[in-house]
């Protein structure tokens, strides 16, 4: 405040009262990606209405993968909580390797269905898709993923054909906030892993495992409240975007010619 009340030569009281008047913060920042997915809408009104209307006879899961989760150990001994001092500890950690999580959403009761392993991949995934399936017998599921390579690969479209009681809805590109598992991984990361320690990958899957059945213990589910008609205001602008920033055509690259020294 009095940084700026210098700029502009006002007393910073003054310009306390006017920022405060006009509701400004400008110490505050806030994020925002527009989607470039020319499918955005379709897309967008496609997933809310699941979570609006869930199909009849049918389970809606939102699934997807938190890679990269670290087991982080600390270098000294921990101090524990005590009045009137919050519990402390070193800035220095080691690290010892990470996890990954697949994790499904069911969004009817917010309960969660996850597999803790060391790498992401189609195989991994996959293996995951059917386990949902024993999860979930005899159910159509509506499956909202990101379009990560291993939810859209051969691999994955072969699996597709081979279940026909499972339909993929894909999110927009860039989209992330609209797949509800977003949720519970921010719960998980808050938590469950801010004020952990590991001493190794396995403290760390167990601590996983553990967060998932105490979590579901007290589940809830998250309740989606803008329908179509609050999402104009997002989808017009994401259009007027689209428009002034269209995407360019994907081609081959042209392969550079070698000059004749190297091919020599």
């Amino acid at each position: 405040m009095r940084t700026l009340a210098r700029e502009v030569g006002l007393p910073h009281s003054t310009v306390h009262a006017m920022l405060n008047t006009s509701e400004l913060q400008p110490h505050r920042i806030r994020t925002f990606t527009f989607s470039p997915d020319p499918e955005f809408e379709p897309k967008l009104l496609d997933i809310v209405g699941l979570y609006l209307k869930p199909p009849e006879n049918a389970l809606v899961l939102c699934v997807d993968e938190k890679p990269g989760i670290q087991a982080l150990d600390r270098t000294q001994p921990l101090l524990p909580l005590r009045a009137k001092k919050p519990r402390s500890w070193t800035n220095e950690y080691v690290r010892h390797g990470t996890q990954t999580m697949i994790a499904a959403l069911e969004i009817a009761t917010g309960k969660v269905v996850a597999h803790v392993r060391n790498r992401r991949t189609s195989v991994n995934f996959l293996r995951f898709m059917n386990d949902l399936l024993r999860t979930f017998p005899g159910r159509q599921l509506h499956v909202v993923v990101d379009n990560l390579n291993i939810h859209k690969n051969a691999a994955a479209r072969r699996w597709l054909a081979r279940h026909s009681q499972v339909q993929f809805h894909y999110t927009p590109t860039h989209a992330s906030w609209v797949n509800l598992i977003e949720c519970f991984f921010s719960i998980l990361s808050k938590q469950g892993l801010a004020h952990s320690v590991q001493h190794s990958k396995q403290d760390l899957k167990e601590l996983l495992n553990r967060f998932i059945v105490s979590y579901n213990a007290t589940s809830n589910p998250f309740t989606w409240t803008k329908g179509p008609e609050h999402l104009q205001r997002i989808i017009e602008t994401t259009k007027e975007y689209q428009a002034l920033h269209p995407r360019k055509p994907r081609g081959r690259r042209a392969k550079r010619k070698k000059p004749d020294s190297i091919k020599n």
